[in-house]
């Protein structure tokens, strides 16, 4: 079965520095959280996502258990959105479009993920039992961790 998370987020910055933030690979692990063991293990010598281009990482999703994931960034819309879809690693399927939006308040950031687990009915009782939360919690690290880097001074 098909499962989708919908996240959005105010970035009190510009699109230049939105964009040059979210389209690094490198910057992934900033906004992993630490017990994921994320690694970026493609070197790159230009930093800039392009369509076709593959990632490789390492991470630890559950239990410690390190598993290597490969992503293939199949759409870029420069400055505006760009999708990265799971060639290799612990989803039957994981598609993740971001999307950035300017307001007058500075970038308005829209994550989409769909994914779906393996192993069928067994999958299902995972994701019931864990891998749901575990997918909202990494994200809840994420929003939490955006709000210090682009918003921690706007409160006041």
């Amino acid at each position: 079965m098909r499962h989708r998370l919908y996240r959005e987020q105010q970035l009190n910055c510009d699109i230049e520095t939105a964009w040059k933030f979210f389209s690094s690979a490198n910057n992934l692990s900033k906004i992993t959280p630490k017990e994921m063991n994320f690694v970026v293990l493609t070197k790159m010598e230009n930093d800039e996502i392009y369509e076709g281009m593959n990632i490789d990482y390492y991470v630890s999703p559950l239990f410690g258990i390190k598993m290597k994931w490969r992503t293939k960034i199949i759409q870029v819309d420069h400055q505006k959105s760009f999708t990265d879809f799971q060639e290799q690693g612990p989803y039957k399927l994981w598609h993740h479009h971001h999307e950035f939006i300017p307001n007058e308040n500075g970038i308005f950031m829209k994550d989409t993920v769909d994914y779906e687990l393996p192993l069928g009915f067994l999958g299902e009782i995972a994701h019931t039992v864990l891998v749901k939360k575990k997918v909202e919690d990494i994200f809840t690290y994420r929003y939490q961790i955006l709000e210090e880097m682009f918003n921690k001074n706007t409160a006041e």
